[in-house]
Order: C-alpha cells, then structure tokens, then sequence
C-alpha cells in the first residue's frame, strides 16, 4: 500500500472520471492518426496520443499502490482502425479542440478536490499538455482557414458605468434590447462553434449506429445542436451582427463505425456534462435578460437528454459505476 497520505474519495472520484475521459480520448486518437493525410495534424495527434497514454499508466500506478482496482474504461475493443473515414477537411483537429477544452473544465474543478501532492501535480502536468495541444489545434485551423474567429470591434476609447437598469432589459415587450457587449457576443459565438463541431461528430455517430435506439438518441441529439445553432444566431442577427462560425468539416458517406457504441454514447455523455457548464456560463454572464432567458432553457434541453443517455447507458450494461462510499445501513444489518 501507499505510504503517503491515503487517497480521499474525491481524488478517488475526480482519477476514476479522468481514467475514462483520457483512455476514450486515445481510443479516437488512434482512430484519427490512422486516418490522417495530413502530416502536421498526426503529429499534434500523435504527439497527444504519447503524452496521454503515459499519464494514463500514472493513474493506473496511483490506483494499484492505494489498493484500488483499476477501472475498465476505453480499451482496444472500442476502437476499429480500419474503418473507413467518417469525418474529412480536418474534423480530427476542430473535434480535438472541443477536448481540450472539455479537459482544461475538468482539471479545474479536479484540482480544486485534490489534496494530495501526487494528484495536485497530475492535474497540473495534465493541464500544461492540455492548454499546448489546445494552442497547436487552434493556431493550425487558423492557418488552414478552417476556424472563425469572433468579429472584431471598434475599441473601447473611455471606462463607463452602468447608469441604468434598462441596460439588462431585452426580454419585456416594450423594451428596446440594446446592443450585445462584447462578453455576451463571446459566449454566443462559442455557442455556435462547438455545437457546429457537434452536430457534425453525431451525425457521423448516427450514420454508423447500429442499434436504432442508440441512433434515435443521436438524431435527437443532433436536433438539439441544431436548435442551439439557431437560436445562438438568431440573437445576433437581431443585433445586426451577421457572421457564422462553420465548422468547415463534413461527414463522409461511411456507414462503418470507427468506434463502439459504449464509446460514443459516453463521449456524447461528457459532451454534455460540457454543453451545461457552458451555457451555465453563458446565463450567469450574460446581462441581458432575454439572453439569459434562452440559454437557461437550452440548459434544461441539455440535462434532461443526457438523462436519456444515461439511462440507455444504464439498461445496455454501457456505463461503469464510480467507486463510492460504503453501504453502512446494509453492512449493520447484515446484508
């Protein structure tokens, strides 16, 4: 066992959920390398795949000396490389910034529930790949032309004040909605953006499902994405802001799945968890009402379909069940 400090159950928890998000990652990873016809993008991809699958077996070698079983997750059984290309002009990049940015929320709040040094400086070195991969992802789309930046704005040249409450009118009927600032037209333009990226990553998920209750689930998912899209630019063109964030990518004709279904519905599962954060964000910040308004309800969209992931998760035998706290009723009675 573990000489050091014993593992507390939030580290436990926080190591387990990493275990899955980074053992799913490189089941895609090597799925994309070995579709990639573009050397710059499989070594950012492979170049992940190394350091990854190294922390990996760190979390592996933590579990083992505190005396825990290591968990399942993502193994080769998921993953089939030789299944034609599902995505083409440079999915494999667009889809792997959306997971680093679904990490980078993830270190936070697993840093914030760790206490010991070991996983404090995990978390950490996890952070620094996260945040260089999230660079080499972004500067290369940019490059490519593939990626729409925010538009640009006239700069501010004076510091004010908010003087009036009408600035958070935008909902009331007779109210006159003022023009976005520049915080809200950043979240909205992030809106767009990721759920572009995920209506492409599902459609190719529900091209190639095989099981029609798993594929029903990524049609729907799909019509979300799509009504977020709509809503997100709807508001903008009310404030004459007429831009688009494409996701410039397509999905091929294949109907051979890359990837198995536990492991897509669990990828469309922490997709999630990172849509609600995000227009959680999206509504706390936002001062406008009717902004705020729009984004709550999409929250709810979000929580109540990935409940239905879940669930499907659940009765296919599909989702992995956390370590937890001992059943101390049970035990004192016997059971």
């Amino acid at each position: 066992m573990n000489e050091k400090k014993p593992i507390s159950s939030s580290e436990l928890g926080t190591l387990w959920l990493t275990y899955q998000e980074k053992t799913l990652i490189l089941r895609i990873l090597e799925y994309f390398i070995a579709k990639s016809d573009n050397e710059e993008a499989r070594n950012i991809l492979g170049g992940l795949w190394q350091e990854l699958n190294y922390y990996v077996k760190r979390i592996q070698t933590i579990f083992e000396n505190d005396g825990a079983v290591v968990p399942i997750g993502f193994t080769k059984q998921d993953v089939n490389v030789e299944a034609p290309k599902l995505y083409n002009n440079h999915f494999d990049i667009m889809f792997l910034r959306i997971l680093k940015e679904v990490s980078m929320g993830m270190y936070t709040i697993n840093m914030n529930m760790a206490y010991r040094d070991d996983i404090i400086e995990l978390y950490e070195d996890l952070t620094s790949v996260t945040q260089k991969i999230y660079r080499l992802s972004t500067l290369f789309l940019i490059e490519k032309g593939v990626l729409t930046t925010p538009p640009n704005v006239t700069m501010p040249t004076s510091n004010e004040f908010i003087n009036s409450k009408r600035y958070l009118n935008g909902f009331h009927l007779f109210s006159d909605k003022r023009p976005l600032n520049d915080i809200e037209l950043g979240y909205l333009h992030h809106g767009i953006e990721t759920n572009n990226i995920g209506m492409q990553l599902i459609t190719g998920f529900a091209q190639c499902a095989q099981s029609k209750e798993v594929r029903d689930y990524f049609v729907k998912g799909k019509e979300l994405a799509k009504k977020q899209i709509k809503l997100f630019e709807e508001i903008l063109l009310d404030s004459d802001v007429q831009f688009s964030a494409t996701s410039g990518s397509t999905v091929t004709t294949s109907k051979t799945s890359p990837f198995s279904e536990k492991l897509m519905m669990f990828c469309v599962y922490l997709l999630n968890g990172f849509g609600i954060v995000g227009t959680s964000f999206g509504t706390i910040f936002s001062l406008r009402s009717d902004i705020s308004v729009k984004t709550a309800l999409i929250s709810k969209d979000i929580y109540f379909y990935a409940q239905d992931g879940i669930k499907i998760m659940i009765n296919k035998g599909w989702f992995e069940e956390p370590p937890q706290m001992e059943d101390r009723p049970n035990l004192m009675n016997g059971s």
